[in-house]
This record gives structure tokens, sequence and C-alpha cells, in this order.
């Protein structure tokens, strides 16, 4: 996942918590927790690449709908990405003042 940019990850933990990630579910997803207007042209060429990487599977649904499902490789990556930032945030020590 470290060689992701943030979008694509962000793709990814809302692509990971979604039933059935379709490409304008994702789009109003993504809209809500950035708050700001995600271009589609922004959004499914990340998509793909993110199909491309090995990070999703795309699916047909209908006619008109691609389902963007996550691999076996998201799993792995969003753990090992939470084990990260958990070592990174960690607060330091408290130390208590001598009397």
């Amino acid at each position: 996942m470290k060689e992701l940019s943030a979008f694509q990850r962000d793709l990814l933990f809302v692509i990971d918590g979604m039933d059935e990630p379709y490409g304008l579910g994702i789009k109003a997803e993504l809209e809500a927790y950035r708050e700001t207007t995600i271009n589609p042209g922004q959004l499914y060429p990340n998509l793909n690449s993110l199909v491309e990487q090995g990070y999703l599977s795309k699916q047909q649904k209908d006619d008109r709908t691609n389902l963007y499902l996550p691999t076996d490789r998201v799993a792995a990556a969003i753990a090992d990405r939470r084990r990260w930032e958990a070592e990174q945030c960690t607060e330091p020590a408290t130390t208590t003042p001598s009397p």
C-alpha cells in the first residue's frame, strides 16, 4: 500500500467496507468522507489502476455498471497499514514528576 496515493488508499478503505462497490456508490461514499466533489476523471482511472495493481477485480454487474471487488491483497494491505498507523500514533509514555 506504500506505493499508493492517499486517494487510492481512501478508495480501498471505502471499497472494503461496501457490500456492492460500484462506481457511483464508491464516489458517493468518498465524497461524504472527503467533503468534496470527486470528478469521474479522477475516480475511474484510479479504480482501473488499482485493478491493474491487483488490489481490485473488476466485474460487470449489468450493461452499465461495474463492480470493483477487493482482492485478498486488500485485507492484508489494510491490516499492514493499520499496524503501521498504530505504531506511529502511540502517545509517548508519561512520567510521574519526582516529589
